[in-house]
């Protein structure tokens, strides 16, 4: 199973790639949240029109908003690559707290720093979240299948092999069945004696057969 890293579009691509999918998470979301929001504040009789409208107005910057989110923090997250030269959790965890505090530069110091820091914490939890998610995987692919073994042979069984080089036991109960037969359809009690390489085997019938039903006209 690839991690998160090995698993991505090559650096180049990934920014495109980011940027696009970006731009989808926000547009679905703004879309269903803006909606609702829509449809909450608008007067009886005219909420769908409102939630459409909220919609038409603020679907399309929260869709740019991502974007922009994901463009930086793919360029960042490739930089990375391209100066450690190496994919790992902590390209991710600093492109996270440089697209943080690159988009609050204009509100100062205080409120980039404090937006680095949010964007590192939360990628390092996203990134732990996925380890701990494929280690799970991982532990569940590898796990040993159990396969149970036959019982071992009795008497009787397939595969049981009597003294002497005698034969199998299916003989026996094939001509003990037909003889049980036998003595429903007319036959009497009879005892049957066979020897075959030195084993004896031999049938008996302990009940007498029921008289066959009539079913003349009396």
């Amino acid at each position: 199973m690839g991690t998160p890293e090995t698993s991505r579009e090559p650096c180049p691509d990934r920014i495109l790639d980011d940027m696009g999918g970006a731009f989808g998470m926000g547009a679905v979301g703004g879309s269903a949240f803006h909606f609702l929001k829509g449809i909450y504040n608008s007067p009886k009789g005219h909420r769908f029109v409102g939630g459409t409208q909220a919609v038409r107005m603020n679907a399309p910057r929260v869709g740019g908003s991502f974007a922009v989110w994901g463009g930086l923090f793919s360029t960042f997250d490739c930089t990375m690559v391209y100066v450690r030269q190496k994919e790992d959790p902590w390209n991710s965890i600093f492109a996270g707290a440089a697209t943080g505090g690159f988009l609050q530069m204009r509100q100062g110091l205080g409120a980039a720093s404090r937006s680095a820091l949010f964007g590192g914490v939360l990628l390092a939890l996203i990134e732990g979240a996925g380890i701990m998610l494929n280690k799970v995987m991982s532990a569940q692919q590898n796990m040993p299948i159990l396969i149970e073994e036959p019982a071992p042979n009795m008497a009787g069984g397939v595969g049981f092999q009597f003294p002497n080089g005698g034969p199998q036991p299916d003989s026996a109960s094939s001509t003990s069945s037909s003889s049980w037969f036998g003595g429903w359809f007319g036959g009497d009690k009879k005892d049957e004696l066979k020897v075959s390489g030195g084993v004896k085997t031999k049938v008996l019938e302990s009940f007498d057969s029921p008289a066959p039903p009539s079913f003349e006209f009396k």
